[in-house]
């Protein structure tokens, strides 16, 4: 078995290597003058099982990782795995509109052409595992990212709806914490108060938890509403930082003690290694 880490996720290939003791293959990855990619593997990899770790995002990393599995097909690999930390597209999940793609049904559709199996971590609804042909499976970064939180003295755990509930939950119970949502209540036309739904927050350390945090917008508003309610300290998580735009002034304006995220996505705040809910599965 050999592992083939894309340039978006090597770290993750080379943690999961020492980790799991697989070897990872020589390749060679550069682009052109002219922007286009060229992908080698020069490792002997005819009859050995495959793991490509590679974020489909942002686009550059699709065709990446469509030309390393091309290259690993052409090569007679045995079987080729791939793991997707962030998959790209995942939000848009079904038509919204007359005449748009499903482009996370696009995107499974074009992988599952030369891969053999997909494992993701934390894909946006898990009902996207159903896009791919192929076998797939999904694994949750709550673990290392509650192993992360378990040195800040978290009072209460806050899902930022009610359609995150479970995450919060599973996070909670790792941390033996209270756990609630936060719900956006209609004072009159123009004003919205977001507080969670049944506990208080005075003087308490709360983590709101997410799986992707991309402009920041509803994330700011809820951490400003809840250092309104005297909330002593407030961080938020995430497992997809995509941090878009000015996300990050955002939530520093706000008045977040702490941004974290895991490293699906590289990034100054991508502090919690992915590679322990990996480990296990290899």
């Amino acid at each position: 078995m050999f592992l083939i880490g894309g340039t978006a996720s090597l770290s993750i290939a080379e943690d999961l290597s020492l980790q799991s003791n697989i070897p990872i293959a020589e390749t060679i990855i550069h682009r052109f003058p002219d922007g286009e990619l060229y992908v080698r593997i020069k490792e002997k990899i005819e009859k050995h099982e495959i793991l490509i770790i590679q974020t489909t995002y942002p686009d550059e990393n699709i065709i990446e990782l469509f030309l390393l599995l091309d290259a690993c097909k052409r090569a007679n690999a045995k079987k080729i795995t791939v793991i997707i930390p962030y998959f790209g597209y995942a939000r848009q999940d079904k038509q919204f509109k007359p005449g748009e793609p499903i482009s996370a049904e696009a995107l499974a559709t074009l992988i599952c052409v030369n891969a053999d199996e997909i494992i993701t971590i934390d894909p946006h609804k898990e009902h996207i595992k159903g896009f791919f042909s192929i076998p797939t499976k999904s694994v949750s970064a709550v673990p290392a990212l509650a192993e992360y939180l378990k040195n800040k003295n978290i009072d209460v755990v806050l899902a930022p709806d009610k359609g995150a509930l479970k995450r919060a939950k599973d996070t909670a119970k790792i941390l033996n914490c209270e756990v609630d949502y936060l719900e956006k209540k209609r004072i009159d036309g123009s004003t919205i108060i977001i507080k969670p739904k049944q506990l208080e927050v005075k003087n308490k350390t709360v983590a709101i938890i997410d799986d992707i945090i991309s402009t920041g917008g509803t994330m700011a508003a809820a951490i400003t509403e809840l250092k309104k309610q005297k909330a002593a300290k407030v961080y938020v998580a995430c497992t997809h930082g995509l941090f878009a735009g000015a996300a990050i002034e955002k939530l520093k304006k706000a008045q977040c003690d702490e941004i974290i995220s895991t490293e699906t996505i590289r990034s100054a705040y991508s502090k919690v290694k992915i590679t322990p809910v990996l480990t296990s599965l290899f």
